[in-house]
């Protein structure tokens, strides 16, 4: 594709810019969002600063009777805004789903594609003119290079969360063949809770960093017969791959409150197993220590197949009944209830409901002692249903690991068990009421 550096003046007659909002500037990049279609074209001023590069103008040069219909979506959450309200009225049906409706007959209508405050554009993935699809090749990624940004060399596209969350920043050339082990930097979101018991700190669960502020993890880690720990008994290490020492980039926060989910039981069911940590001090995020993104709808339509695999990490018992020394991890996949059931009808029976959901092989890869707390992370990829081995994308948090059947002879999990798992897209609104 040729991106053709030079000015066009309808675009500064044609787009208005309203409160922050800039579309035009010298010079411009203008391009084709779509194979062989010139009627499209999309302007975009590149070399602004990371927290105004989100937008660009969008330009439809054809005749619209009056009356047509402009069905547009867009691969990811985005903000449209006509140019001229006199030509159209816009209505939303989603955050990626947007209808134009043309009032009076026009040969053109611009419009303004703007994507979240953190940076990241919105592609198209469907323009059509009365059911007829305009955009049949929708180019993904074509301003990428043009975007000025700290995230990343590739600008990727936003993704639920903010376009900083759920990203790697170290890249390991080796592969893990095991699908085990892990390197330093592979899970920054990661991060080890420790609680003081009788002057003597020990870790107890994992958790997840949403933000600078708070950790997501299981309400039993931070609670006991269902009440709540004292805040001060709890530290969060973040930026941990050896479970002692042995570790250059950590950071440790203490704990400024705890909150339990208000309907939690702790007695067999461990239903609404969720809890916060409100860390007394911001973490900084560093090649380490990073966010991971929440899990939600928009997420699932871009997985690329039917059946989800997520990947569980921590520093649960290993093979040998111990803490395993280094941060370690598990893929597998979620199960039908139905097959959970049936592989062990009365303990799952008194645990699942609509809020949790099962995972595992059944077959001695599975989470144990130790991981309770940590996240059942999804690789999600940038471009919907992309399911190239190295596509770029984000790492969302569907799960956090609950609790398991236990051996007969021991208080150790049973790898041979499917893991139930809290479902954390049930619970986001909870979260989003402490979370800012």
């Amino acid at each position: 594709m040729k991106c053709v550096l030079f000015i066009f003046l309808f675009v500064i007659s044609e787009v208005v810019c309203q409160g922050n909002w800039k579309f035009v500037g010298n010079p411009l990049i203008h391009a084709y969002p779509c194979k062989n279609v010139k009627d499209i074209i999309v302007s975009f001023e590149p070399g602004l600063p990371e927290d105004k590069n989100n937008v660009y103008s969008v330009l439809i040069d054809r005749n619209l009777p009056a009356f047509s219909e402009i069905d547009i979506q867009t691969d990811s959450d985005a903000v449209l805004k006509l140019a001229d309200k006199e030509k159209g009225r816009l209505s939303v049906s989603g955050p990626d789903t947007f209808n134009i409706r043309i009032i009076n007959e026009t040969n053109s209508i611009s419009f303004a594609v703007k994507g979240p405050p953190s940076g990241g554009l919105p592609y198209f993935y469907s323009i059509k003119l009365n059911s007829v699809e305009l955009c049949t090749n929708p180019r993904k990624g074509f301003l990428r290079k043009f975007v000025k940004s700290s995230i990343d060399g590739n600008a990727p596209i936003s993704l639920v969360g903010g376009g900083t969350c759920g990203r790697r920043k170290v890249l390991h050339a080796e592969l893990i063949v095991e699908g085990e082990a892990t390197k330093t930097g592979d899970w920054p979101w990661h991060v080890a809770i420790y609680r003081l018991y009788k002057r003597e700190i020990k870790y107890i669960c994992g958790g997840t960093l949403l933000s600078k502020n708070f950790v997501l993890t299981a309400a039993h880690c931070a609670s006991v017969r269902g009440q709540t720990v004292i805040p001060e008994t709890l530290n969060v290490v973040l930026g941990k791959h050896n479970l002692v020492g042995g570790d250059v980039a950590v950071q440790e926060k203490e704990v400024f409150s705890v909150i339990l989910h208000e309907h939690f039981k702790y007695q067999i069911s461990l239903d609404n197993d969720i809890a916060l940590l409100k860390l007394r001090t911001e973490v900084t995020f560093t090649d380490y220590v990073q966010p991971a993104c929440l899990w939600s709808e928009e997420a699932h339509e871009r997985y690329p197949i039917k059946e989800i695999f997520g990947t569980v990490v921590g520093w649960g018992f290993d093979q040998s009944n111990e803490l395993s020394t280094q941060l370690r991890q598990a893929t597998m996949p979620i199960i039908q209830e139905q097959k959970c059931y049936k592989s062990n009808p009365l303990f799952y029976s008194k645990v699942l409901n609509d809020n949790k959901f099962c995972a595992g092989w059944g077959n001695g890869t599975s989470a144990c002692n130790g991981d309770s707390g940590g996240g059942f992370f999804v690789f999600t990829p940038d471009v919907r249903h992309d399911s190239a081995p190295n596509s770029s994308g984000a790492w969302f948090l569907k799960g956090i690991v609950s609790l398991t059947v236990s051996k007969r002879e021991a208080r150790i999990c049973d790898p041979t068990q499917y893991v139930v798992f809290t479902d954390v897209p049930k619970y986001r609104e909870w979260i989003e009421k402490y979370v800012q």
